[in-house]
């Protein structure tokens, strides 16, 4: 991530110890954040998490367990007014294992006391002014919370629990142990400045971007965080070993630091008159307050941390195969995908190659073109890349580039709601520019609303072409992304994909699988559902549309090798560029942006293609297990129905098997 989602473990861990929660869910930030998918990386991916959620479906108790009559707890109301709003909701324990109820309200307390950041995002207003404390006092408070749980958890006897609640436990001791393997083994907060940096914009980014309250109220809550900023940035430096921060860590920040200041000046500032009086003059107190602290943090990252920076980005097999349980839940291990994922991108680019053949078949100026039934290597690359060459030509304007994703997102949802092979979303979506501090990480993100914004709007952001970037530069960059590959951006990132999937996560009956939601599983889905619109005819079965989705999915095979590659095998620069520039065909910007994102993360990569084979093969299951009353409509639906888990347990819900 790291916008830790320590408010909605607060929130699931409800569900096992005593209280249901009675949220419509939201989606949680990315554990490697918008650098890794936006979410994809979503992330902020890492940001949107829900409360976890509903009682049992066999009503709030274990059979065979004593009834608990239902008390009353506090949730935070969806609304916002001074003061905060309260809403009284049922709460059901769940028998064994239960404490009552307001065990489990100072429980929510304490962990979104510990992480208002997280808290503001998710929608939960109470600690709106404050920050995290980063200090070694904080880490302690917050290790001895997750420590705490799993303690409790640990008293629950998981064969107990209804079905549901198995997979409820499962993902939460998971998470607590994760999150306590990354501050006792991994340690990232020693070495990773990304962390502070994320905390600090996302402070105020997080209180400027959705209107939750009155610009007065918000307003206010910023003052107090601008005034907290300098502390909570003198206390980062504190944390930093600048030996072991990574160097491209450290140059990537320093590039970043400036955005604080410029979502202060850019998103709050322009909206001030709406404080009057010492109101107004804090605010603009703490404003010229937090210029000179992010000024300080820039003299301390270019003359301290860049020319100290040594540490080794790479996390080396141990700590990758570690990290690689916890992040996929998944029973593969690192030798079994690498192989099958070696094995997919053979397949894939073989089914490339046979629909090049179709794409070049009437193309007069490559009929001296070698295409024969079986290839070479070299055959099969030059056809694959001269057909890709006859979409490349086809793209917009550069200032056009989020209108054109505002008419490709128009045109998939009409084709999915005429085809109804899954129910349409309820929530808005609305394509916005990216903020600026967070571009030069990826081309677009999704970013739904906050688990507790109910009906809060859900944004596809879509980057601009840099101001600065030349007319040769901004040609090669819309090669890359040309009309087709902007239908498949909108379509992976908002219609049947992100923002369709996280829809239906977020009215399931059971949030805590929206609050901790499967990487594999949310991501795996955005590529599943480019499949589907390529295999339902979309824009009418236009091959060099289905040569792009098939492009995009051999980039999501190649995001595993590069991972595994890079982070455990030693991969070079120069060997990663060759194996996305010509095993995947992607644009040397596209390859060069991709090395840095795979420099600053680890492991996020593998979600793509693992949650893709993880999907295709429960749908071939469900397939033969239903028959006759097999539709994709039905498929869809259901497996949409459960939240994110990670898709082994999908398939135990779906098909009543045990969780495992």
């Amino acid at each position: 991530m790291d916008r830790k989602r320590m408010s909605w473990i607060a929130v699931a861990a409800l569900a096992l110890s005593g209280v249901a929660a009675a949220h419509d869910g939201g989606r949680g930030w990315d554990r490697d954040g918008h650098r890794d998918g936006g979410r994809n990386v979503s992330t902020y991916h890492d940001g949107y998490r829900a409360a976890p959620g509903g009682y049992d479906r066999d009503r709030g108790y274990v059979r065979g367990h004593e009834y608990r009559a239902p008390t009353y707890r506090y949730v935070p109301s969806y609304g916002y007014r001074e003061p905060y709003a309260r809403t009284y909701v049922p709460a059901y324990g769940y028998g064994h294992g239960a404490r009552t109820w307001h065990r489990g309200d100072r429980f929510i307390a304490s962990l979104t006391r510990l992480s208002p950041v997280d808290a503001t995002v998710l929608g939960e207003h109470r600690y709106d002014d404050k920050l995290p404390d980063i200090t070694a006092t904080g880490r302690a408070a917050r290790q001895r919370e997750w420590q705490s749980l799993l303690a409790r958890l640990g008293t629950i006897d998981p064969a107990r629990l209804s079905r549901d609640n198995q997979v409820d436990y499962a993902m939460l001791v998971n998470e607590l142990r994760y999150r306590l393997w990354s501050d006792l083994a991994l340690r990232d907060w020693a070495w990773n400045p990304q962390i502070y940096n994320d905390i600090a914009a996302g402070s105020l980014y997080g209180l400027a971007a959705r209107d939750f309250a009155p610009w007065d109220v918000r307003l206010k809550a910023a003052t107090a965080r601008m005034e907290a900023l300098p502390a909570f940035l003198r206390a980062s430096r504190g944390q930093l070993v600048p030996a072991r921060v990574p160097p491209i860590f450290a140059q990537t920040v320093a590039r970043q630091n400036a955005g604080i200041v410029e979502i202060a000046e850019g998103m709050l500032a322009p909206h001030a008159d709406a404080l009057k009086g010492a109101d107004r003059a804090r605010f603009d107190k703490a404003l010229a307050g937090l210029k000179a602290a992010v000024a300080d943090q820039q003299k301390w990252l270019d003359t301290v941390l860049v020319p100290q920076a040594n540490g080794e980005f790479r996390l080396g097999p141990t700590l990758y195969d570690q990290k690689m349980k916890f992040a996929l839940m998944s029973d593969l291990t690192r030798p079994e995908l690498k192989a099958r994922a070696l094995k997919a991108k053979a397949e894939i680019r073989a089914e490339m190659y046979e629909l090049s053949r179709r794409v070049l078949a009437g193309a007069a100026s490559d009929k001296a073109l070698a295409m024969p039934d079986n290839p070479t290597p070299d055959q099969q690359q030059a056809v694959i890349e001269a057909a890709l060459k006859i979409s490349y030509a086809k793209h917009p304007p550069r200032a056009e580039i989020e209108q054109r994703a505002r008419e490709t997102l128009a045109q998939a949802t009409d084709f999915v709601r005429e085809r109804g092979f899954v129910r349409m979303p309820d929530g808005p979506v609305r394509v916005i520019t990216m903020p600026k501090f967070q571009q030069g990480n990826s081309t677009a993100y999704n970013d739904p609303p906050g688990v507790f914004e109910k009906n809060g709007q859900n944004f596809y952001a879509v980057s601009p072409i840099p101001d600065e970037w030349s007319d040769a530069q901004a040609e090669s960059f819309l090669s890359e992304y040309n009309d087709y590959m902007i239908h498949d951006l909108s379509i992976h990132e908002a219609m049947p994909g992100h923002y369709l999937q996280l829809d239906h996560s977020n009215r399931t009956d059971d949030t805590l699988r929206a609050l901790l939601w499967s990487g594999p599983f949310v991501e795996g889905w955005a590529v599943y559902a480019e499949g589907v619109m390529k295999d339902e005819g979309y824009l009418g079965g236009d091959p060099l549309f289905q040569l792009t989705v098939l492009k995009m999915r051999l980039r999501s095979v190649t995001n595993t090798l590069l991972d595994i590659g890079i982070q455990t095998e030693g991969m070079t620069r120069e060997q990663a560029m060759d194996l996305m520039q010509n095993g995947a065909f992607q644009a040397e910007r596209e390859a060069a942006g991709k090395w840095v994102r795979a420099s600053l993360s680890s492991v996020q990569l593998l979600s793509y293609f693992t949650g893709y084979t993880e999907h295709m093969a429960l749908r071939e299951e469900a397939r033969k297990r239903w028959g006759k009353d097999f539709t994709l409509r039905r498929y869809n639906d259901t497996v949409l129905s459960f939240g994110s888990p990670p898709v082994k347990y999908v398939r135990a819900l779906m098909f009543g098997l045990p969780v495992d």
